[in-house]
């Protein structure tokens, strides 16, 4: 029997409690535990970020999105373990209905050198 490969989103927020390091710690541990478990197509953090409400009495959290292929088993599997470490205040991961594509590095970069491209050809 051929295995099913889909395509899934992770989003997990981390508490800021124990301070910014404990929360990168705790965001390697699971993005090792997706790197060894599926293919990575990109991996975001985000960091520091302002929560729209309190969650468990704080106001911030160290947020990090994951896109990933894998078997279906794994997803409740990674959401199951994420939910159990205490430091992790909201997960969600979703099955992603297209196929995900990596998002190009440095876009910013690229926007500054068709800035500069006219202003060359104004000499």
């Amino acid at each position: 029997m051929e295995k099913i490969i889909n395509s899934y989103e992770s989003m997990l927020i981390v508490s800021l409690a124990n301070g910014e390091e404990a929360a990168k710690a705790t965001v390697s541990k699971f993005n090792d535990l997706i790197a060894a478990n599926a293919e990575v197509i990109q991996i975001d953090e985000w960091g520091k970020r302002r929560l729209a409400y309190l969650i468990n009495d704080m106001s911030e959290g160290y947020y990090t999105v994951a896109t990933f292929k894998s078997e279906s088993d794994f997803p409740a599997e990674l959401q199951r373990l994420m939910n159990i470490d205490e430091s992790v205040m909201r997960v969600m991961v979703i099955k992603l209905e297209h196929e995900p594509v990596a998002k190009a590095e440095e876009p910013v970069a690229e926007e500054a050198a068709v800035e500069e491209a006219p202003a060359a050809d104004a000499e």
